[in-house]
């Protein structure tokens, strides 16, 4: 695993839009919001998303969001949206996507609900790796009420193929 980092957040670190290593092979997770990790102090997500990396055979990991404010629970996120937040999450994703076709790991779970606007800014982030033509995959199956699985939850699966725009359908 390479060790050369990227870690983009807002002047007062409350929100976060990019972390995780630079490499040629990257795992690219997708969760619902950042927690407190930072470059070198991992929390318990992020430690498994490094290990799915290392697992499937990734040189590097990097953890987006549906949303960048960082909360150390989904409960504790603005109970609306923030615009101006759903936009620089877009803008660094873009700026990092950049048009390659990359494949994207869903792993928001069950905490997508908690947020009523987190279906948009996940139909956001569709739209920018859609342009790239960039694949999905998840966490094992779906959970039993039709969520992709977070990293931190359970053994190691193995990845599979997740339809993003039909779990959009039924969300």
């Amino acid at each position: 695993m390479t060790e050369q980092w990227i870690y983009e957040r807002n002047a007062d670190n409350s929100a976060r839009f990019l972390l995780g290593t630079l490499g040629v092979n990257t795992l690219i997770c997708v969760g619902v919001n950042p927690s407190t990790a930072s470059p070198g102090d991992l929390d318990t997500t992020l430690r498994r998303v490094r290990g799915y990396a290392e697992r499937n055979k990734h040189d590097s990991w990097v953890m987006l969001n549906l949303y960048p404010q960082r909360s150390t629970d989904p409960k504790g996120m603005h109970v609306t949206l923030v615009p101006k937040l759903k936009v620089e999450n877009e803008r660094h994703i873009a700026e990092f996507v950049n048009g390659r076709k990359l494949t994207l790991l869903a792993a928001w779970g069950e905490p997508i609900k908690t947020r009523g606007y987190l279906r948009q800014t996940l139909e956001g982030i569709v739209r920018i790796t859609d342009a790239s033509a960039c694949d999905w995959i998840s966490i094992g199956g779906l959970t039993t009420k039709g969520h992709s699985r977070h990293p931190s939850r359970g053994i190691y699966l193995s990845f599979e193929s997740f339809d993003v725009g039909a779990y959009l359908r039924g969300l």
